[in-house]
């Protein structure tokens, strides 16, 4: 693949996928983008000016590096099927969907049959910095092929990390996404407590963030906490959907996860929180020092 301008068509317009392909477009990185549901892509065109294309066809032959984004692991092996008799050799796939090790190295060894170049790079950073292009990436992979795309990866985000062959980005995910269920889990509860011994919930954020407990969960979702409100961040059902593979992966290890488990039962409390950001557990953990 030559040195210019690498572009590339953005597959999947969901939560984290639209911020995605709209910060690529604002870059000029983005040739177009495809949705399964075309009503998607229409209102992505009508809202961005970007080019959409109506048939996966179309998407597919549009550019040298397609990038997807999508839900689930049964959603990725789909698309990948269905892509593949109009994929050309050479072409990249940087898949930025979150999903099993294994389900990445099961779609690798499908394109590769093609001839086709394979990168799992799943992001960290929310809707927030996935507008701002300012995304962390975890990268599994040939390192070449993450220096062929890397200029155009930086518009998603300046934290580009290699960490080994295809499925280790998703494992380095699974890594995240775990410790945000235990991080998740500290801010809501000690904020309910907080709450529960009558202190001043803004004032105290503001002093914990200087001190041993700060984090960049507790500054950006405390605030929420506090107003009782919880604008997508990332969803809860997606973060149940990736403790799920987390615990999956352990049990490779005849190990179970305790955090995992907890945190997906206190989720499967919050049926009707399910679509909105994770920190809506602290509804959960407030709830336990309410009086009857």
């Amino acid at each position: 693949m030559s040195r210019k301008r690498i572009m590339a068509t953005f597959f999947g317009l969901g939560a984290m996928g639209w911020p995605m392909a709209a910060t690529l477009y604002r870059a000029r990185r983005l040739v177009g983008v495809w949705n399964r549901t075309h009503a998607r892509t229409q209102a992505f065109t009508s809202d961005t000016g970007a080019q959409g294309f109506a048939t996966l066809e179309e998407a597919v032959g549009s550019a040298p590096v397609l990038i997807l984004c999508v839900r689930q692991d049964e959603d990725l092996l789909a698309l990948i099927e269905r892509m593949m008799p109009t994929l050309a050799p050479g072409q990249i796939i940087v898949d930025c969907s979150t999903v099993a090790p294994a389900t990445a190295r099961e779609a690798h060894a499908r394109l590769h049959s093609r001839a086709v170049g394979f990168l799992d790079c799943p992001v960290s950073g929310g809707t927030e910095g996935a507008g701002r292009g300012a995304l962390t990436l975890f990268v599994g992979g040939d390192p070449d092929l993450l220096g062929t795309v890397r200029p155009l990866l930086k518009a998603l985000g300046p934290n580009i990390t290699h960490l080994g062959a295809v499925g280790q980005g998703q494992a380095a995910k699974a890594v995240n996404q775990l410790m945000l269920a235990g991080i998740n889990q500290a801010v809501s509860e000690a904020l309910a407590f907080a709450q529960a011994e009558g202190l001043p919930l803004p004032s105290l954020i503001e002093a914990l963030s200087h001190g041993a407990a700060q984090s960049w969960f507790l500054t950006h979702r405390g605030p929420n906490m506090v107003a009782n409100r919880y604008p997508l961040g990332f969803k809860m059902s997606l973060h149940a959907k990736d403790l799920v593979i987390c615990q999956a992966m352990a049990s490779r290890h005849a190990v179970q996860l305790p955090l995992a488990e907890m945190t997906r039962l206190h989720y499967q409390r919050l049926p009707e929180r399910a679509d909105e950001d994770l920190s809506a557990l602290f509804v959960l953990k407030r709830a336990l020092f309410e009086k009857d």
